[in-house]
Parts: structure tokens; C-alpha cells; sequence
């Protein structure tokens, strides 16, 4: 199994693939909503087309088996709660119209190619590895928790919360957090069900519960005992007042139960690779 997490040229995907391999697991992407609103070129070049890259050099070296790293954002504004696979897609972002797109690339791939794939739909990945072994910090956050650390690192002196005014129990925008060894464990379980059945799926990953960012940031503090400082702005364009996931799909087909997504795990998990930095601060 190759595992794709850099955009790579043509040539540079033929000289590894041609190595011999039964799956490729693509997790390359630009992620930021808000960014992808501002540089649609930009998220156009790296998602879509260098997702194309992937599929033509995946299908030239006889690859048929694909797991995809995709997105709630493909939904858009929920019609319900939770959110199935089965819910319109209607993206408010244009990273999201690039993870959609990119399905719709996948199901056709499918169809000529018979390269079967497992599209997962995370909600918002969160957290660091329970078991401590991945230790590399994200450089220029763009995602709520890396940034809440950071503040009560002292990395940054503040963060910003966009938007207090949605229909939501306080205000703040209400997300479906997941951790990233739940992820990892799904990722592993949807290859083993490509192996195992000769069809491609969809599915949703997602905690099931929601929680606000102001909800985030209080646990923070609590569990950091440290300040965070926050200041309220305006809206973002694009970003959808509540996401929250059915991921009965994901239980049903691959027996995936989230074990660590809980809010303090996400937010203890996180700060264990941060709390290092407070005295440097």
C-alpha cells in the first residue's frame, strides 16, 4: 500500500508506484474553508488536479484499491441533523466543491477503471495520536484546536472566533470533532473492506455529537489551566452554522465505533504536544 500526503509530480508518482503496490491512500490536500475562498486557483491546482494525477498514474500501475481522505464539507448547510451520506450536497466553500468533485472524479474511475475506493467523509479531525508517537507540531494552523492550544501556549497572544450571532445554542458555530487515531483505525478497516468486497463506498466519520467553539475553548482553559485569550470577529464566508454526523454507516459496514473523540481527549491529547512551549513563551 502506498500512502500518498504530499502533492506530487506525474513522474515522481511512476517512479514510486511502479515499485509494485495494492492500494494508495490519498490524504493530499489544501484544507482551509476560508482559504479556499480566497484562492480558488490555488485549491483547484492541488486538490483537483493533483488528484487527477493520482487516479492516471494509480490506473497506469494497475492500483485498484484507493482510500480518499474527503470532507463534510461536501454537504454544505444541513437540511437535518445528524447529517447521513445520503444528504444533498451542496458545498458552501470552495474546498468543499473540490473534495466533491474529486468523488465524482472517483465514481467514474470506478466505473472505466474498476479502481474501487473508499471515500471517507471526515467531519473535523482533531487531536494527536494517544499513544504519543507522532510529535511534529502543524505549522500555520488553520484548523480551531491547534490554534486554542497555541494561544494558551503563549505562541499567540489571541484567538478569533468567528462569529457569535448563529442559531446555535451560544452562538458560536457547532462542529462534529473527530479524533485522528479514530480516523487512522477507519482508514485501516476501510482498506481491509476494499480487499474483502469488490465495490467502493462512502462514508462518514464523525464523533456524532457536537460541540461549539466557544464549548472548545472553555475546555481548554480548564484542561490547560491557562489562559486563552479570545476575541470575537465577523462571519467567515462559507462556514455552515452546525455539522454533526451519522456515522451509522461507518459502524454498520466497518464495525467503526469512535473510541477517543470525546472533548477532553481531543483537547488533553493536543496539549501534551504543546504545554512544552509555555515557558519558552
Amino acid at each position: 500500500m502506498f500512502v500518498h500526503g504530499d502533492i506530487m509530480r506525474p513522474d515522481q508518482l511512476q517512479a514510486v508506484m511502479k515499485e509494485g503496490y495494492d492500494g494508495c491512500v490519498h490524504l493530499a490536500a489544501l484544507k482551509a474553508a476560508g482559504q479556499s475562498m480566497l484562492k480558488p486557483e490555488t485549491y483547484s491546482e492541488a486538490n483537483i488536479a493533483g488528484t487527477i494525477n493520482i487516479l492516471n498514474q494509480a490506473a497506469a500501475s494497475g492500483i485498484t484499491r484507493l482510500i480518499f481522505s474527503s470532507s463534510a464539507a461536501v454537504y454544505g448547510s444541513p437540511q437535518y441533523l445528524p447529517i447521513d451520506e445520503d444528504h444533498p450536497k451542496d458545498p458552501e466553500n470552495f474546498y468543499g466543491f473540490t473534495k466533491l468533485e474529486i468523488e465524482r472524479l472517483l465514481a467514474w474511475y470506478d466505473r472505466l477503471k474498476g479502481m474501487r475506493y473508499a471515500a471517507i467523509r471526515y467531519f473535523n479531525a482533531a487531536g494527536y495520536d494517544v499513544r504519543g508517537r507522532i510529535k511534529g507540531l502543524e505549522l500555520n494552523p488553520e484548523n480551531l484546536l491547534p490554534i486554542v492550544m497555541e494561544t494558551a501556549a503563549g505562541i499567540r497572544p489571541k484567538l478569533s472566533i468567528f462569529g457569535d450571532d448563529y442559531p446555535t445554542r451560544d452562538g458560536s458555530c457547532i462542529r462534529d470533532y473527530v479524533h485522528v487515531s479514530d480516523l487512522a483505525e477507519a482508514h485501516v478497516s476501510a482498506f481491509e473492506y476494499l480487499l474483502q468486497h469488490d465495490q467502493s463506498i462512502t462514508v462518514n466519520l464523525g464523533s456524532q455529537t457536537g460541540v461549539s467553539v466557544l464549548e472548545m475553548v472553555e475546555r481548554a482553559r480548564a484542561i490547560t489551566g491557562r489562559p486563552v485569550f479570545a476575541e470575537i470577529t465577523g462571519r467567515r464566508s462559507g462556514d455552515p452554522s452546525e455539522l454533526v454526523a451519522s456515522s451509522a454507516k461507518a459502524k454498520e459496514l466497518l464495525g467503526w465505533v469512535p473510541k477517543y473523540s470525546d472533548v477532553d481527549t481531543l483537547v488533553s491529547s493536543t496539549w501534551k504536544m504543546y504545554e512544552k512551549f509555555v515557558n519558552r513563551s
